[in-house]
């Protein structure tokens, strides 16, 4: 196995702010609502909440969802840049991403895998084998992927552009 070189720290900050207190605060698990904002120095706040089978508002992101979204996000970036440099020409790039989570008996619960399902769509046909093959190293370099303790596994497509 390659050992690995640690190379520069990057930091990130966020500001989580429960908004939900509905006047009685948490005197019950029902007298409160989950919602909470997500902020990040100049950039959008996000408005979140718990999954609505944990009395969550199902019109916010929850913490869940946006896991999902963080491995997804990952690996596309990773994988366009992969891409780019093989010579790899990627037009469209759509992934409908899965997550499973499992509740556990004493209330808490984990994940137990992500299923990626990009769909990718290439310049030319040529492009699709090299294109497939390329998903492997983007999960091998996804820093997200690389901190989680579940599998993410990946059903990718790839397509030529007719357009």
């Amino acid at each position: 196995m390659q050992e690995k070189v640690m190379k520069e720290q990057h930091q990130y900050r966020a500001t989580i702010r429960w908004t939900g207190n509905k006047g009685e605060g948490t005197s019950n698990y029902r007298a409160y609502e989950r919602s909470h904002s997500i902020s990040i120095d100049n950039k959008l706040t996000i408005l979140g909440s718990s999954d609505p089978a944990f009395r969550g508002d199902r019109t916010k992101h929850n913490p869940e969802d946006l896991l999902v979204s963080s491995l997804s996000a990952c690996h596309m970036l990773w994988y366009l840049h992969l891409c780019s440099e093989a010579g790899v020409i990627i037009v469209d790039y759509v992934d409908n991403a899965t997550g499973i989570m499992i509740e556990t008996s004493n209330g808490g619960g984990q994940f137990a895998e992500v299923i990626l399902n990009p769909i990718v769509t290439v310049a030319d046909s040529s492009m699709i084998d090299k294109a497939n093959e390329l998903h492997k190293k983007a999960n091998e370099l996804c820093f997200i992927a690389n901190s989680v303790n579940f599998p993410v596994r990946h059903n990718p497509t790839s397509k030529e552009n007719n357009d």
